[in-house]
């Protein structure tokens, strides 16, 4: 089925180009990186997780977001995600790549990330969470080919991937929980002490992915002549107004908590990010950007004839994506870090060669996502025309 990704029009070609060239200069500037080490990046002392944790945060989501469609379509036989659910398993290969590569380059001495395979600590979160990374990889993988080349064949597939499918299940929450667990497993960090992290990682999961999802299904009907379904669509689109409602829920009952409690070391964190911190303000803007975007995506989609109108649907869903990374991203990782355990603010800006690095990243993710849905597309395109 390999071959199918290398018949394409001009416009795919031109856009795997670019892609290519954004990697190329993400690999310069990771050069320079490797020869001059962290220096280059705007982390610190007081901030030793910048970009690249948030990136990787994020799209441990998105990837956990697939299991949106397989449960529905695997465990309760919603027919209306049969012809998408391939779609979700490959948008979590590419996700998942994005994820374990942004922990390379994270590393100073990228190599020493085979340490969580060499030399197991499974008193470790960081063993467990590079562990069901790789393993929920391995099976997105063998059970997306898998189905859809017996789906090519016009038969079913086989049967010893199902038990995978049953697997990958619970696999999928347990790549965010665990990645929820290395945050709140650190007693030192007064903001991401709390129990609520994992639900709250979840949330946003379940909104982020699906939303991207619908975005490409929605890209996809238009340009290709293969039809993801409405129905699959506006079902994903309930998906994701409830998850995020969800995510909005947890938010306020952090900070109901953590200023009912009064408790100092625990409120600085939620002061810096929205109302700034000994006049230091710098995430204010961004984290009041994603509360908003949060809301009106959430009454947006839970307003019928709102979800059900296309272009407001892609409003929607743009805006779920912007306002759960900024959330989950840029303020979960350094709002973690800020202020400090001895209550100092060092804020964090990320200088060029992390956004070089991690866009270099995100065009590899889009490059095999690209080449993943193309193959995908073309099969189901051949079996509704016949043709190529």
């Amino acid at each position: 089925m390999l071959e199918l990704a290398f018949n394409g029009n001009k416009r795919y070609w031109i856009w795997l180009s670019g892609l290519l060239a954004v990697m190329a200069v993400g690999g310069y500037y990771y050069l320079e990186q490797l020869k001059y080490g962290l220096m280059v990046t705007g982390q610190s002392r007081d901030v030793s997780w910048g970009f690249y944790t948030a990136q990787m945060t994020y799209f441990v989501g998105v990837a956990a977001g697939g299991v949106m469609l397989v449960l529905p379509y695997y465990l309760h036989n919603h027919k209306a995600f049969g012809k998408i659910t391939v779609l979700g398993e490959f948008l979590a290969v590419s996700s998942l790549v994005m994820c374990l590569l942004y922990l390379l380059v994270h590393l100073g001495q990228p190599m020493r990330a085979l340490n969580v395979f060499l030399h197991p600590t499974p008193w470790s979160m960081l063993f467990w969470d590079g562990n069901v990374l790789f393993g929920y990889l391995v099976l997105n993988i063998i059970i997306g080919w898998n189905v859809l080349e017996a789906e090519r064949n016009g038969c079913q597939a086989p049967s010893w991937v199902k038990p995978l499918i049953y697997i990958s299940i619970p696999m999928a929450f347990s790549i965010h929980t665990v990645t929820a667990f290395i945050y709140c497993g650190l007693p030192g960090r007064g903001f991401w002490l709390t129990a609520v992290l994992a639900p709250r990682f979840l949330a946003s999961a379940f909104a982020a992915g699906p939303a991207i999802l619908i975005l490409l299904c929605l890209f996809i009907g238009e340009t290709t002549r293969f039809d993801p379904g409405i129905k699959a669509v506006q079902t994903l689109a309930l998906i994701v107004a409830y998850s995020l409602i969800a995510n909005l829920f947890f938010l306020i009952c952090e900070v109901f908590v953590v200023f009912y409690s009064g408790i100092p070391s625990h409120m600085d964190h939620i002061k810096y990010l929205y109302v700034g911190l000994h006049g230091h303000h710098a995430l204010v803007p961004w984290m009041w950007t994603s509360v908003c975007c949060m809301g009106l995506a959430a009454i947006l989609l839970v307003i019928p004839f709102m979800r059900k109108n296309n272009t407001i649907l892609i409003l929607s869903c743009i805006l779920v994506v912007a306002g759960t990374w900024i959330d989950k991203g840029l303020g979960m990782i350094a709002g973690g870090f800020i202020p400090s355990a001895l209550h100092h603010v060092t804020e964090y800006i990320p200088t060029l060669h992390e956004l070089a690095i991690s866009a270099g990243v995100t065009a590899l993710g889009l490059f095999i996502l690209t080449l993943l849905f193309k193959i995908a597309i073309s099969i189901k395109e051949y079996n509704i025309t016949g043709t190529l």
